[in-house]
Formats: structure tokens, sequence, C-alpha cells
């Protein structure tokens, strides 16, 4: 399984600290579509659109976690790829990522940067993660409809 990584200027610190935890201590392979460097002046698209068409070419072997200031704008962007189903986290019960997985078998997780605490985000990013799609026939027949 690679994990892919996109953000903007908002997300990019979290993105660095996250892609090396996913890596080095959750032990996935993982790979940076950018940003490479923190320009306030960049567009989430130019990086969240690389990440988003490399899940939607294998969504059973890829997942994705991307960043930007609140996520809503970058969930959004990956949800118009095929295959691709986002959700946007910025704080509060972690159960709402983890239900991203078991109901909805996401497999893009959007972080909003100004929201998370690093702490936060590695909670939430670990759960997100570990946390395997139940296959019921009902989530199953709902994703189905989503195409």
């Amino acid at each position: 399984m690679t994990i892919y990584f996109a953000t903007d200027h908002a997300g990019f610190e979290l993105k660095n600290e996250l892609l090396q935890f996913v890596r080095d201590e959750l032990g996935y392979s993982v790979e940076d579509c950018g940003a490479f460097e923190e320009n306030a002046d960049d567009d989430y698209p130019d990086f969240i659109t690389i990440a988003a068409e490399l899940v939607s070419q294998k969504p059973d072997e890829a997942k994705a976690i991307i960043l930007g200031g609140s996520g809503q704008g970058e969930a959004m962007c990956a949800n118009r790829f095929t295959h691709v189903r986002a959700c946007a986290y910025y704080g509060g019960t972690k159960r709402i990522a983890t239900l991203s997985r078991e109901h909805n078998d996401a497999n893009v997780l959007s972080l909003g940067a100004r929201f998370l605490t690093k702490e936060e985000a590695r909670d939430v990013v670990r759960e997100w993660l570990s946390t395997p799609f139940s296959g019921d026939e009902r989530h199953t027949r709902r994703i189905q409809k989503l195409s």
C-alpha cells in the first residue's frame, strides 16, 4: 500500500511531519506529491490533483493524505476523480474518520491543518489507516451507487 501526500502552503509543515510519521513509524510506502516548498501563492489543486489521480488509478492499492487550511476544498478537489472517496477531518471525534473507512471505504483523508495539532493529526492518521472497510453489503451497495 502506497500513501500519497499532497498539500499547499497551509499544510506544508504538517504534511512533512505526517509523511515521516507514516513512513518511519507506521511502516507504509509513501510518495510526496508536493508542495515541495512553502509558497503562500501556491494553489492546492496543483498538488491535490496529482495525489487524487494516483489513487484513482489504483483505488485498492493506494490511499492519500491531503492537507489544506480547512481540508474542505482539498476534499472537494479529490472527489472529482473516479474511484476517489475523500473525507475531511479538522478536529473533534476521530469516530468521523473511522466511519469514513468502515462505512464508505474512504481512500483519501483530507486534513484541516489550521485546526489540528501535530498530535491530533498523527492520532487520526493512525486510526484512519488502521481501520478496515467493513465490507457489509449495504455499504458496498451504496459505494457502487456513487459510480
